[in-house]
């Protein structure tokens, strides 16, 4: 096997592997950065024309939730854990569509064949 620069190289890579390597730990760094900013974003989801509101980060915590006055009346403690439990289903998916975007827009210069991105 041939030798380069800094040890073995990869078959037929010729003397692109310390690029690559580099840009493999760019996009290391640029997806770390992107996870932490994740914590900062948030996603709102309102159901039930309003009276039901959550707030969830782009790490899927749940930060707020706020409730119309009059779900609060026990008659409509099955609507209102309908709503909550569609609520909160919908910021999950939005929250991990928006993380999943970011590292989308990470690995995009990859190049790599569908369904190996992220």
């Amino acid at each position: 096997m041939a030798k380069g620069r800094g040890g073995m190289m990869m078959p037929g890579m010729g003397g692109k592997q310390p690029d690559m390597m580099r840009q493999l730990a760019r996009m290391q760094e640029q997806m770390l950065a992107e996870q932490e900013a994740l914590a900062d974003e948030t996603v709102e989801i309102s159901v039930g024309g309003g009276v039901v509101k959550v707030v969830m980060t782009g790490h899927q915590k749940l930060q707020s939730v706020q409730i119309q006055p009059e779900l609060l009346n026990p008659e409509e403690s099955e609507m209102l854990s309908d709503l909550l439990i569609s609520a909160i289903n919908q910021a999950v998916e939005k929250s991990q569509a928006l993380a999943g975007s970011r590292m989308q827009s990470v690995t995009s210069g990859l190049g790599l064949p569908p369904g190996f991105g992220f």
